[in-house]
């Protein structure tokens, strides 16, 4: 979409960002998460916002896989965000996860997924290099971004496994 100035595909994937952030506000409901619900949330580890125990990050540098399921304490849901605790080795953690770092939200118990687009992911690299302009790129620079050579994208190997995934 050459002339969309509009951004529909930015705004559709916002939507679908809107499912997920209601489903966690289901889970976050005192009764908990209703029958047999469960979610696994996969986010970029290095996303702005991200806040996760450093041996983690330094364990999955590019995405991380949570579960939400039997044990998951005090989740919070916010209009960009959530915060959970969970137990890693043991210990539990607080972490907080904006919307936009997730990559892959599944409920298993009705088999419904969704996979985000990494189109913010190229924004923010391109806001943390010094290559905003302070506004919506034109779809022709975001093709040439998308285009880069490995060496400038920080995740290129998730983006090679999940290319690999399709075939």
């Amino acid at each position: 979409m050459a002339d969309d100035q509009i951004g529909y595909e930015s705004l559709m994937q916002d939507a679908l960002r809107g499912v997920v952030r209601a489903a966690l506000q289901e889970a976050a409901n005192p009764r908990g998460l209703p029958g047999k619900h469960h979610f696994y949330i996969t986010f970029r580890t290095h996303a702005p916002g991200v806040i996760i125990p450093e041996q983690l990050r330094a364990r999955y540098p590019d995405e991380m896989t949570i579960v939400l399921e039997h044990q998951f304490w005090d989740l919070e849901v916010y209009a960009d965000r959530f915060r959970v605790i969970l137990k890693f080795s043991g210990q539990p953690q607080p972490i907080t996860i904006p919307l936009k770092a997730i990559t892959r939200f599944f409920d298993p118990s009705v088999k419904f997924g969704l996979q985000f687009e990494q189109q913010h992911h190229i924004d923010e690299a391109r806001m943390a290099s010094g290559d905003d302009t302070g506004g919506p790129a034109p779809r022709e620079a975001e093709a040439q971004t998308t285009a880069a050579p490995p060496a400038a994208a920080s995740d290129n190997a998730v983006v090679s496994l999940d290319a690999f995934r399709k075939k």
